[in-house]
């Protein structure tokens, strides 16, 4: 990936967060902004999400951020100028799922059992 297409993947990362956290309210739940994938021709950028928090339908909270798109990309165009706006697709991220499964699987590991023999550190 070209550095220019990295420096818009963060810019517009940063201000997406900054737009949803300022305008938009999700009943008890944190949106986080993960990654933003721009295409190189910068016609679309997929923008992987994730939710912290109780949410009974995660497919339905994206799919409203999906069709709030238009007025997010409204916001988020008033503070970042480019060549081409890029269509806003939303995706779900559960990397943040499964590292909380992982470490609730390690946690309930057994400790492990002591060694019946200690290696002696001199030789034989």
């Amino acid at each position: 990936m070209s550095q220019r297409l990295d420096r818009v993947n963060e810019l517009m990362k940063r201000e997406l967060s900054t737009v949803l956290e300022r305008g938009y309210r999700f009943e008890g739940v944190v949106l986080t902004v993960h990654e933003v994938v721009t295409a190189p021709d910068l016609r679309q950028a997929s923008v992987w999400v994730g939710i912290l928090g109780r949410v009974h339908d995660e497919a339905a909270l994206i799919e409203k951020l999906n069709k709030e798109k238009g007025s997010i990309q409204r916001e988020l165009y008033k503070r970042v100028k480019l060549k081409h706006s890029p269509q806003l697709l939303f995706r779900l991220d559960k990397s943040i799922e499964r590292a909380v499964s992982l470490i609730n699987t390690l946690d309930n590991l057994p400790p492990p059992l002591p060694d019946e023999e200690q290696p002696s550190s001199e030789p034989a």
